[in-house]
């Protein structure tokens, strides 16, 4: 028992030994050949640089040199010959001018209506900034209604609203319909009915000329004068589906956070003259500008061309906001032979407008400014207003001055190339050079592309530019006006 215990005690150490052994042999191959430890294990046997060398950035926005040379119309079209002899952009036309003399230095087809798309929210957003105070905003009010158990929003105007969490909805700096619940909770309302007062606005709610597959396809709503972040189903989206019944929608979600019925909502009258129980404010008309330019927004174009229309004495309708846009730009010396709206975003394929008007428009914000500038006038954007200027085609010259510090504005909220808004994703690949120089509107449909905005030339000048296509898939013409913009920054044309 004694010499068998002994043996098996033998043939356990043997075993230990063996596998410690082996062990130890497995772990040392491991080791020479894996040793994680070490930096050719760590990144695959590549050498790693040493970082570059810090470099201090400082932004500087600085104005085009006032003697820049002056562009010569011949060496500016035997630059833009071959890009826009281009067949990808289709049935074509364009207008290039000078900022500081106002000069037209390169133009086809100005003069021809064409469809716009969303270069039409330039004249829009002159329109508001000639008419309306940059600080304006859009209060929705809550007030008692004509029975004891209801009370009525009272809607004028303001797609902006929110139901978001601490108000952060799709559009910045917009008003909460929780504080708007919060405050009625304040008031002791104990009303069950809700009715939605929409009479701010008349007429349909689909403009002429627009398709009602664009509902679903995220780019409108129809136009009621409230929504929940534009009508969007999913406010986090620039391009959700929106609602059918934006204005209804919004007396629902109050219901539900006031605890109510929201089968208890209909579309109604306010009453005159009753107790206001609650009241919130859009954002600024610059910010709204600045996000309808910069993303484009169809629905905030058709809220602001209202606020024309309000100020003007014009119904808040389609026909009355193009009305008043096209009016106010026309009393102020603008050209608006051959203009056609049906709208005030660009939406519908039945507008037109030449690319001499649009031209015109921007090259006025962009051009001389008086010597002493009102207070309230727009910091300095990155295109400059330079020195007087003389042969300025429009408006008069006893206004130009005015006009252009008033429309100046209007350039800050232009989309950067390669950088901000619908310009973001362009001039990324292809025409880079363009990149970070123009600035401009977009507009895309799919009967027509274009753009229109301004650009800083090789030799320090600056060119306004309206570029208008027809005939081509968006994918094909946007590619080829982009790069006549870019050819027009690479232009030395003196």
């Amino acid at each position: 028992m004694n010499g068998s215990a002994t043996r098996r005690r033998r043939g356990v150490r043997t075993w230990l030994i063996i596998v410690l052994v082996v062990l130890a042999g497995a772990a040392a191959v491991a080791a020479a050949i894996l040793r994680p430890w070490t930096p050719e294990f760590r990144h695959g046997g590549l050498t790693i640089a040493a970082p570059p060398a810090s470099v201090t950035v400082s932004p500087d926005v600085a104005p085009a040199p006032q003697a820049a040379p002056t562009p010569s119309a011949t060496g500016l079209a035997a630059a833009l010959g071959p890009v826009v002899a281009s067949p990808d952009l289709g049935g074509f036309a364009g207008s290039v001018t000078d900022a500081e003399t106002g000069a037209v230095l390169w133009s086809e087809r100005a003069d021809e209506p064409r469809v716009p798309s969303s270069t039409a929210k330039i004249m829009t957003t002159a329109a508001a900034l000639l008419t309306l105070p940059a600080d304006q905003r859009v209060h929705t009010r809550v007030v008692a209604g004509a029975a004891p158990n209801e009370i009525a929003l009272v809607a004028a105007g303001d797609p902006t609203l929110t139901a978001q969490p601490g108000g952060e909805g799709y559009y910045p700096g917009s008003a909460s319909l929780i504080d708007l619940a919060d405050q009625l909770r304040n008031a002791d309302v104990r009303a069950d009915t809700i009715v939605v007062d929409t009479s701010a606005y008349s007429g349909e709610t689909m403009a002429r000329g627009w398709d009602p597959i664009d509902v679903p396809g995220g780019s409108i709503a129809p136009i009621e004068p409230v929504m929940l972040d534009g009508g969007r189903l999913d406010p986090s989206a620039e391009y959700s589906p929106r609602t059918t019944t934006p204005a209804l929608d919004v007396g629902r979600r109050l219901a539900a956070d006031l605890g109510l019925d929201p089968a208890r909502v209909r579309i109604g009258a306010a009453p005159q003259g009753t107790k206001r129980l609650g009241e919130v404010a859009s954002a600024p008309l610059r910010d709204r500008l600045r996000d309808m330019m910069v993303h484009s927004d169809n629905v905030l174009a058709e809220s602001i061309g209202r606020e024309v229309a309000q100020a003007t004495g014009r119904p808040m309708s389609f026909e009355g906001a193009a009305a008043a846009v096209a009016a106010v730009l026309a009393e102020n010396g603008f050209d608006m032979t051959g203009v056609t709206m049906f709208d005030c975003s660009g939406l519908s394929v039945d507008d037109r407008i030449p690319a001499r008007v649009l031209n015109q428009i921007l090259n006025t914000a962009a051009g001389p400014a008086p010597d002493t500038e009102p207070t309230t006038s727009a910091p300095a954007p990155l295109a400059p207003r330079l020195g007087a200027g003389a042969g300025r085609q429009t408006p008069p010259a006893d206004t130009a001055d005015t006009l252009s510090s008033r429309l100046v504005r209007l350039l800050d909220y232009l989309p950067v190339a390669g950088g901000t808004g619908s310009l973001s994703s362009r001039y990324v690949t292809e025409n880079q050079s363009g990149a970070g120089w123009v600035r401009a509107k977009t507009g895309t449909l799919s009967v027509a592309s274009t753009l229109a905005g301004y650009v800083l030339d090789r030799d320090g000048r600056v060119l306004t530019f309206t570029l208008m296509s027809s005939d081509r898939p968006p994918e094909v013409s946007r590619p080829a006006l982009d790069a006549v913009a870019t050819t027009l920054r690479n232009c030395g044309c003196s």
